[in-house]
């Protein structure tokens, strides 16, 4: 069994922008600084069959490159002791556009959607037990302005994830380009 998302990579120049914020607060498991990504989908665990399914069916998928920028900070759940520090994702159609055909070839393939409202971000720590409130709000102050220049989003990939104890350990299984705007008359 595998166990599977699809995500978009950001680039190194994003990468290191994003580790500038990765610290600050106590108890904070910090993302894989070699690694920052935007999930489209959790999948969960797939045996070899369904995975070639879900490669094949990822495959089909037509869809325009597009740019997106970082902006902001914030945690999740919003009204509770912070359980994940993220960088916020400018709001971008395509990228909406992207996510439902993910959405929906997975779908059609029997898988269940998730329950969750999308909220395209970039995960930067974990916590076992909420955050500490103060640090948190210390957090959020000094990145409040954080913004990053638009940055290509020219594919995405289907990414399997081995937990252990240090931390995930994530390999692309495939990758899908995005086809040049001028492709869809745009």
């Amino acid at each position: 069994m595998q166990r599977l998302f699809v995500a978009i990579d950001m680039p190194p120049a994003v990468n290191q922008r994003l580790i500038g914020l990765c610290q600050g607060v106590s108890g904070a498991k910090w993302a894989d600084i070699s690694h920052f990504h935007l999930t489209l989908r959790f999948i969960g665990d797939a045996d070899d069959g369904l995975m070639s399914d879900i490669e094949l069916a990822l495959a089909e998928i037509e869809a325009p490159a597009f740019e997106l920028a970082l902006n902001g900070v914030g945690y999740f759940p919003p009204r509770a002791p912070a359980k994940i520090l993220w960088a916020g994702i400018e709001p971008e159609g395509l990228l909406i556009r992207l996510r439902d055909q993910v959405v929906a070839a997975l779908g059609a393939l029997g898988l269940e959607p998730e329950h969750r409202k999308f909220a395209p971000h970039i995960t930067l720590a974990r916590f076992k037990r909420g955050a500490p409130s103060e640090q948190v709000a210390e957090f959020l102050s000094r990145h409040a302005l954080f913004r990053t220049e638009p940055f290509p989003a020219n594919e995405f990939h289907l990414y399997s994830s081995l937990l252990r104890p240090d931390g995930a350990l994530h390999r692309i299984e495939a990758s899908y380009p995005l086809v040049d705007v001028a492709a869809f008359g745009g």
